[in-house]
């Protein structure tokens, strides 16, 4: 995944700013004098893989140009409790104003990313990859997507047009996988690969003789899923989805399929435990 660029990254933390200021601060507006000025670190509270420092520091740098923010680790570093991930100095007001943003993105991406290594860390030895899915919160998906690939996934979809997979209810629409896929292999742009869904063999061997580049085998069992992989024979790339856990991903891998899709290192991830402490 490409980094993040401003203009992707301004809107969402612009946003993420105008929810958590309201119509203005009142008790850092109050407490503290204006000229007030300060140094404060974000540390990790627990063990932790670190990811969007870029994104907590453009938030601090959105609320206030001047503040100095100095990273003291790059994304995928493996933290312990107590290891400082930034450290930013300038106006105490404006370090107030931007510390719970800051806090929530890089608690959220760490968080993500801590988990995805965990299921990553469950493939070593096999060939299959880990991808993550169009499950994510609504407006926060090139960080969340950002926050899987730290931790050593491959993006599938970022959005509808990255590619093109034939689901369950496209197959009832279209009146079936071959009339599906024909119609696509008619219009379709020829760079662009065709995913199936399926749900038994059945449909698995016609999903292949239509044309598909990948089939993804929705839900189906260990047992299934290595008849699948003998029954292709690499003629098409393979992807796992469904009851993908970090106790039962490993057992997947071994059925020798290529792919191995999950949203639940998104939509499962624990917050990492982070705190931003002033060293006045």
């Amino acid at each position: 995944m490409a980094p993040i660029h401003a203009i992707q990254l301004t809107p969402v933390i612009t946003r993420a700013l105008e929810e958590d200021w309201g119509s203005g601060d009142w008790t850092t507006d109050i407490c503290v004098p204006a000229q007030t000025q300060a140094s404060a670190k974000i540390i990790a509270k627990e063990s932790t893989l670190v990811a969007g420092v870029e994104v907590a520091r453009a938030t601090f740098l959105l609320v206030d140009p001047t503040l100095t923010v100095d990273l003291k680790v790059g994304n995928g570093a493996a933290l312990n409790s107590g290891d400082v991930i930034l450290e930013v100095s300038g106006n105490a007001r404006s370090i107030l104003k931007g510390e719970r943003v800051a806090l929530n993105f890089l608690g959220r991406m760490c968080g993500i990313a801590t988990l995805t290594r965990t299921f990553v860390n469950e493939l070593s030895g096999t060939k299959a990859q880990l991808l993550d899915t169009r499950k994510t919160t609504p407006g926060l998906r090139l960080l969340e997507k950002s926050a899987t690939v730290v931790g050593g996934a491959r993006n599938h979809r970022m959005c509808l047009t990255d590619g093109v997979i034939v689901k369950e209810n496209h197959i009832r629409a279209a009146g079936g996988i071959s009339k599906a896929v024909a119609r696509l292999l008619e219009s379709l742009p020829p760079t662009l690969k065709i995913e199936v869904e399926t749900s038994n063999l059945d449909e698995v061997q016609e999903a292949l003789d239509a044309g598909a580049d990948l089939i993804m085998l929705d839900n189906m069992s260990l047992a299934q899923m290595a008849l699948a992989v003998r029954t292709v024979r690499g003629r098409a790339l393979l992807e796992a989805s469904g009851n993908v856990r970090q106790d039962t991903v490993r057992k997947i891998a071994e059925t020798g399929v290529d792919f191995i899709s999950t949203g639940a290192i998104i939509h499962s991830a624990r917050w990492s435990d982070l705190s931003l402490l002033f060293n006045i």
